[in-house]
């Protein structure tokens, strides 16, 4: 037990209840409650994933308003495509040493959440449509964070795969899924980064809002992975206070003016809420402020070097796709320079991540900086920056540009209307404006480079015409220069994808279901998420999961594979044998041909990310231990490997398997039958078989209750007239003026979609809960007695 702990436990012995409740409530936006008497200090909490993200005036939990200024390190997407835990080590630890200059006690991230779809409007806030890449990430970000003294938070706990009505979404997802893919990475992270705190997600599973999901939050979260830290609600995700702390949940936040004191104290009362439960959540809490107050202190912030980390940071990350040879550019000719991005960069995501950053590079000037006089660059916008709109003087602009160069370099992507944190993207194409642009730069001249900026997979039908495409992602504020030192060979292209780019969004077994329903979202393609669904079905990805090209070359030769405790080493040499230096990521994949439960047809379970220069070798051992090899078996609740033959497959990406080997794993246990969707969505029948149930229906629009949505509202005449003044209610708690069209757009879908819960918890005490529920049986045509009674 820590000092702390037991400190905590014996403060809050000699609280009143009341104290206790008013504890386990945050005091407001971002600041935990103080306990005077007992000198435990309220502390800050802060987004961000990459960046500190410290609200000083008018805070919110939406980005509505402006930070202090902080480094903008690149974005999880990109981080995940470096596959390169040592450097987002380095990453997490500059955050920590920011956010103890700050003041922050608890930086508010990384999230880890599964890319089950690439249209996901959060993607860019998550590392990986791969569990196991997913955990290894996080976990580096937590122990490069905490090493600072700075608490780190794992979100969104668990299976929040959408923004898409996600206040009140039930995630429908079998057990073997949930553990296997949407567990997994969670899973991890907790065990080798022991995080000071995990935050719940705003959506049901099965039914059942995360936050009052008992079996997620205690039994599996600390009973089975030993998590001892304080878990915390996502901002206005109580669904339930009094069940969040049976649960579990230990800290509501925001602080919501003690919109639930009153049902905690009568849950108390009445045994509902036992004392020792109460005490455990508050003990939690005051735990987290003595962690906090032992590790408080300055820390010393070298903005430059920070900012240097952040151009490495996008370097490693970004990715090249395909290349003729035109890249590296020869620093000679003319030089066209296309797109809007490359001065007004899309750099970061929307939304509650959005940072305010101490310096910004762009593309274009760090070209013109790196080559000097040896080049002529030249530029055109295309395109509207905001929008991605064209219009045909531009465009003429952009043949007139292409057909006078040597070489065209066109920088494309997502604008952050496009994609951001409350809304999901309809479709995965370019705006019409940046695919317009791309083929009149194509027409005009065939050696035209693409670099796309943006924070998840694009269809490129056109990508067999480019001499070259570079997906930079999201690069922070230094990506402009970044992309700059990768394109003009400074540094190599370090990245190597960590999601599937497919060649449409239809070929997608999850793309049947997703972001289609207001109320329920069902997981019928199992386990066939990404490469897993790619390499299963024989349906080829546009851009594979892993995939990469380099400057250079590297061959994989003498691969061994020997028994090692209760797993296997795996060992080979990588050579490169080009002519310049680079880095590739050695991935091992896990191969069962023949099972009683179903398995795709290959899991990766090992990277390793290896520099060398020209000709030089390195002997690379990957462990695998016994969880590589198991699956989860439902009926005994434990995980399981079953005798029999493995394939071991060693690549440079899930299709590019270089070696293989067969092992016998002769001890093991019997795993029970399970059946998968055999057509990679799951029949109605397949599907209650994968659930162990009957397939839920959802909740029709009424009868109205808490989470209810304003949008149900809008389905009778009574609740259309409630919905006016509710919306004004829920747009009067949060001050817009200076929110930018994107971020204004994100707030008013949240708005439309948030149980009527939230708009009671964040108005300050204008609508409480009580009157709520009044109004709830006005509109259910009850009780209308009892609202005017009030």
């Amino acid at each position: 037990m820590r000092d702390t702990y037991a400190k905590a436990e014996k403060i809050v012995s000699a609280l009143s209840t009341d104290d206790k409740i008013r504890l386990v409530s945050g005091r407001d936006a971002w600041t935990t409650e103080e306990v005077i008497e007992a000198g435990i200090p309220s502390i800050l909490v802060t987004d961000g994933p990459h960046g500190v993200r410290k609200q000083v005036a008018g805070t919110d939990h939406l980005g509505l308003n402006a930070s202090v200024p902080a480094t903008c390190f690149p974005t999880a997407v990109t981080l995940g495509s470096s596959w390169d835990p040592e450097l987002i080590e380095e990453v997490g630890a500059a955050l920590g040493r920011e956010s103890r200059a700050a003041d922050v006690a608890v930086l508010l991230g990384p999230g880890l959440n599964i890319k089950r779809h690439p249209a996901g409007g959060r993607n860019f806030e998550y590392f990986s449509e791969d569990p196991f890449v997913s955990g290894k990430m996080a976990a580096a970000m937590v122990r490069g964070i905490q090493s600072q003294g700075v608490g780190a938070c794992l979100k969104h706990y668990a299976a929040n795969n959408q923004e898409f009505f996600r206040l009140s979404v039930d995630t429908v997802v079998d057990d073997r899924t949930l553990h296997e893919l949407y567990l997994t990475g969670f899973e991890i992270a907790v065990k080798e980064s022991n995080p000071w705190t995990v935050m719940c997600s705003y959506n049901k599973v099965n039914g059942e809002h995360a936050d009052v999901n008992r079996s997620l939050m205690t039994d599996t979260l600390r009973d089975d992975w030993g998590f001892d830290g304080l878990v915390m609600t996502d901002w206005f995700a109580t669904s339930d206070r009094a069940l969040a702390l049976c649960a579990g949940v230990d800290l509501e936040m925001p602080g919501t003016g003690g919109s639930w004191d009153a049902e905690v104290a009568k849950a108390h009362q009445s045994g509902l809420l036992t004392t020792a439960e109460l005490d455990l959540a508050a003990t939690r809490v005051v735990d987290l402020a003595l962690r906090a107050q032992n590790d408080a202190g300055t820390s010393q912030v070298d903005p430059a070097a920070h900012h240097a980390l952040a151009r490495k940071a996008a370097a490693a990350g970004t990715v090249l796709l395909t290349n003729d040879g035109t890249l590296p550019l020869e620093r000679t000719g003319t030089i066209a320079v296309i797109g809007a991005f490359a001065k007004k960069p899309r750099y970061q995501g929307a939304g509650s991540s959005l940072v305010n950053p101490t310096q910004l590079d762009t593309f274009i000037a760090a070209l013109r900086e790196s080559l000097g006089d040896a080049a002529s660059v030249t530029y055109a916008p295309g395109y509207d920056p905001l929008t991605g709109a064209t219009e045909e003087v531009l465009l003429d602009e952009v043949r007139a540009a292409a057909a006078k160069s040597d070489v065209v370099i066109v920088l494309a992507g997502l604008p952050a209307s496009a994609e951001s944190e409350g809304f999901d993207r309809e479709h995965l194409r370019l705006p019409d404006g940046h695919t317009a642009v791309i083929t009149a730069a194509l027409e005009a001249n065939e050696r035209t480079v693409i670099a796309l900026q943006n924070g998840s997979p694009v269809e490129m039908p056109w990508a067999e015409r480019p001499a070259a495409i570079v997906e930079a992602y999201l690069g922070g504020q230094a990506g402009g220069s970044a992309l700059a030192d990768v394109i003009l060979g400074d540094v190599a292209p370090g990245g190597r994808l960590a999601e599937s780019f497919p060649m449409a969004a239809s070929d997608l077994p999850a793309d049947r279901d997703f972001a289609r329903h207001p109320k329920q979202v069902e997981y019928r393609e199992g386990l066939y998420v990404g490469y897993r669904f790619h390499d299963s079905a024989g349906v080829p990805a546009r851009f594979p999961f892993g995939h990469g090209l380099s400057y250079t070359a590297f061959d994989y030769t003498g691969l061994t594979v020997r028994k090692s405790g209760d797993g296997y080493s795996v060992t080979v040499t990588v050579t490169n044998v080009g002519p310049r230096e680079g880095s590739d990521v050695v991935q091992v994949y896990v191969r069962d041909p023949e099972s009683a439960a179903y398995r795709p047809e290959k899991e990766l379970k090992g990277f390793a990310k290896v520099h060398l220069g020209a000709g030089e070798s390195q002997k690379l051992t990957i462990k695998l231990d016994r969880r590589a090899f198991a699956v989860w078996d439902v009926r005994s609740q434990e995980w399981r490997v079953e005798p029999g033959d493995i394939e071991i497959l060693v690549g440079a990406s899930s299709t590019d398997i270089r070696a293989r080997r067969t092992v016998k794993i002769a001890e093991g246990q019997a795993v029970s039958p399970s059946h998968g969707p055999a057509a990679y969505v799951a029949t109605d029948n397949e599907f209650r078989t994968m659930l162990g149930s009957e397939i839920p229906t959802p909740d029709g629009p009424v009868p109205f209750h808490r989470d209810s949505t304003i949008a149900d509202l809008e389905h009778t005449v009574l609740g259309k007239v409630a919905a006016g003044p509710l919306l004004e209610l829920g747009r009067k708690s949060f001050d817009t003026t200076d929110a930018d069209p994107t971020t204004i757009g994100m707030f008013e879908a949240d708005l439309k979609e948030a149980p009527l819960r939230k708009i009671a918890m964040s108005s300050d005490g204008a609508l409480t809960l009580k009157r709520l529920d009044q109004l709830i049986a006005v509109l259910n045509r009850t009780s209308l007695s009892a609202w005017r009674a009030h």
